[in-house]
């Protein structure tokens, strides 16, 4: 079975990929996605598809993972929450730019399409 580390590395591996099709199979049918660059939230697959067929056109993406902040909750055998720090990375007007974002999932790992939940956005300005 995989574990709620397995799903993290394969959503990340499909972002630098810009492999929507690998992406949108791993979000269950009724997911719902509160994406980073997105003031809309995602309850659809056809509105996930439509998020990252954009994101995934930007030039240069490519997301990084700050190992050291994830956090697994295991929830029960096959239900786990996931928290960390990832970095994106895209242009804009020809300008590489580095987006440091927070993220969260809620992962049943007895599902094909194991992502349940997925809420990120980007690290606010301290006070």
């Amino acid at each position: 079975m995989r574990t709620p580390q397995d799903v993290l590395n394969e959503w990340m591996q499909a972002i630098n990929s810009a492999d929507v099709e690998a992406l949108l199979s791993l979000y269950d049918e009724n997911a719902v996605l509160i994406p980073t660059f997105s003031n809309r939230i995602s309850d659809t697959r056809e509105k996930h598809r439509d998020y990252f067929e954009r994101l995934g056109a930007r030039p240069g993406l490519s997301i990084t993972l700050h190992e050291k902040t994830v956090i697994v909750q295991e929830v029960s055998e096959t239900i786990a929450a996931l928290t960390g720090l990832y970095n994106w990375r895209f242009e804009v007007d020809g300008e590489l730019l580095n987006f440091e974002a927070r993220f969260s999932y809620l992962v049943d790992l007895s599902k094909d399409a194991p992502i349940l939940h997925h809420h990120s956005s980007q690290i606010p300005r301290m006070l």
